[in-house]
Order: C-alpha cells, then sequence, then structure tokens
C-alpha cells in the first residue's frame, strides 16, 4: 500500500512539474526546431514541446493570439507585428537562433549552372521568361515562391529582387517542402529554399552578386565565410512575461550542444 501511495506521488510530481511548451512558424526553421525539441526533451524527460510551421507570420499571430510560446521568424519581427504586440500589451524577446543561406534550385537536368542577382531578379519579377536568355535551353522559365506569409518570401524580394514585386501568378507553395517537390518534377523551374532542404532531387545554382565576376556555391562553408551572398539570421521571439516557461529551451539551442545540432540539421552556427 505504501509502495503505491509512493509511486503516486511521484507520478503526481512528475506530472505537477513537466512544462508544455509549443513553437510555430518559419517552414525554414521547422527541421531545426524539430530536432532542437527532441533532443532537449530527451535530457528533459519532464518537458514536451511541439514544433508546427505555417509561416514566419503565422508564428507572429499565433504569440499575439496566446496560442504558442515561442514564435520561429526566417525574418525579423516588422513594426507592426510588433506595435500590436505592444497595443494588446505585450512586448517580446528576441533570440537569434542560428544562420540559413538561402538556395536558389533548378530541375537537375537544366543545363544552367550559375546566374548573377540581376538575373534572378529579372526571372522573379517576369522580365526573363525563358532559359536561352541565360543560356540554358530554348524552355519557359516556371518559377516558384512561397506564400506572403513567409519569412523566407520577404527575405528573397528584400535581398535578390531589392524590393522589387514578384511577377503577377507567380506559383506561390505553401511550404519548403512543395517547393522542392514541384521544382524536382518540372524541367523549367526555379525555386528558392533554405540550406538544410537541398537534396539530390533539385540542383542548387552558384550565384553572383557582382555582376558576374565571382559566382558562388551555397554551402554551410561558403555562408560561414560570408563569401556566399544571401545569408540570413534565424530568430525566435517569445513574450518577456513567458521567459520563465521558455528559458530552459531556448538556453540549450544556445548551448554547444544545441549549437551543434544547428551544424548537423545543415545550418550555421551563431559563432
Amino acid at each position: 500500500m505504501k509502495k503505491v501511495i509512493l509511486t503516486t506521488v511521484v507520478l503526481l510530481s512528475i506530472m505537477f512539474n513537466a512544462t508544455a511548451q509549443k513553437i510555430k512558424g518559419s517552414d525554414t526553421m521547422l527541421p531545426l526546431s524539430q530536432k532542437e525539441a527532441e533532443s532537449f526533451m530527451k535530457a528533459n524527460p519532464s518537458q514536451t514541446v511541439t514544433v508546427t510551421g505555417g509561416g514566419s507570420g503565422v508564428g507572429i499571430s499565433a504569440l499575439l493570439e496566446g496560442t504558442t510560446d515561442i514564435a520561429q521568424l526566417s525574418r525579423k519581427i516588422k513594426f507592426d507585428e510588433k506595435q500590436k504586440l505592444q497595443e494588446s500589451g505585450k512586448s517580446v524577446k528576441e533570440v537569434i537562433a542560428a544562420y540559413d543561406a538561402l538556395a536558389i534550385i533548378v530541375h537537375p537536368s537544366n543545363k544552367v549552372t550559375k546566374l548573377t542577382r540581376e538575373q534572378l531578379e529579372g526571372i522573379f519579377t517576369g522580365k526573363i521568361t525563358n532559359w536561352k536568355e541565360v543560356g540554358g535551353d530554348d524552355m519557359k522559365i516556371i518559377p516558384y515562391s512561397r506564400e506572403t506569409s513567409s519569412g523566407t518570401y520577404e527575405f528573397f524580394k528584400e535581398s535578390v529582387l531589392k524590393n522589387k514585386n514578384y511577377v503577377n501568378g507567380i506559383m506561390s507553395m505553401p511550404a519548403t517542402g512543395a517547393i522542392i517537390q514541384s521544382v524536382s518534377q518540372t524541367k523549367g523551374a526555379i525555386g528558392y529554399v533554405g540550406l538544410a532542404y537541398l537534396n539530390k532531387d533539385v540542383k542548387a545554382i552558384q550565384v553572383s552578386y557582382d555582376k558576374g565576376n565571382k559566382y558562388v556555391q551555397p554551402t554551410v562553408e561558403n555562408a560561414k565565410n560570408q563569401s556566399y551572398p544571401i545569408v540570413r539570421p534565424l530568430y525566435y521571439y517569445y513574450l518577456v512575461s513567458s521567459e520563465k516557461k521558455v528559458k530552459s529551451f531556448l538556453d540549450y539551442v544556445l548551448s554547444a550542444q544545441g549549437q551543434k545540432i544547428v551544424a548537423e540539421t545543415g545550418y550555421i552556427t551563431i559563432k
């Protein structure tokens, strides 16, 4: 009888001390946050962390609505998003968890291997419509983009298109995996994805940001030595009022073990 009572007390104690956290937002960060959460839960059995995607904008909306504890973003929080949080009496803190290079991808059979930023701008704004215009076959270019709620969509527009508008009617995909799949199945396709998503089904393009003098392959090494130009920070945002709840997970991500996971998952460490 004493043993049963003791077991019940221990179980209640574990349940009472258990903490459940939710992370939501950027698809780019999904593989990273999932790996970090798995490792963190192994090291902290009383903690539960669930991770879902949907896009950076979805993550911030969830933080505002109180349906997530941490918003994961592949871009910086916008002024109007910060304002909405402040208007509802909430203030946020920002943590840079890792860095990511954005890779430009085409179908493996495409003979084009390199493009300048200006050519990419032309393709994604609709000025360049055939691969023969950039040294490829006589074939229509089919550009794929993330949807507007995506931080990757915004970062690509800012860094590559220099804030010019995407071509009307661009193929807009709800998730990074959908871009990989579409490009791998469409010979004239081109798209952009986070470095960690690259696989053998697509081909990454070398990019030049100096009008064709030097082309650089998207790799972790080139992103680290800053020779590859399309690199961005990846963020976690949380409410100041939730700091106690989320601190242990965020500390884990920033720890030596957490940053080792960053590197193993195909992202760039913060140091």
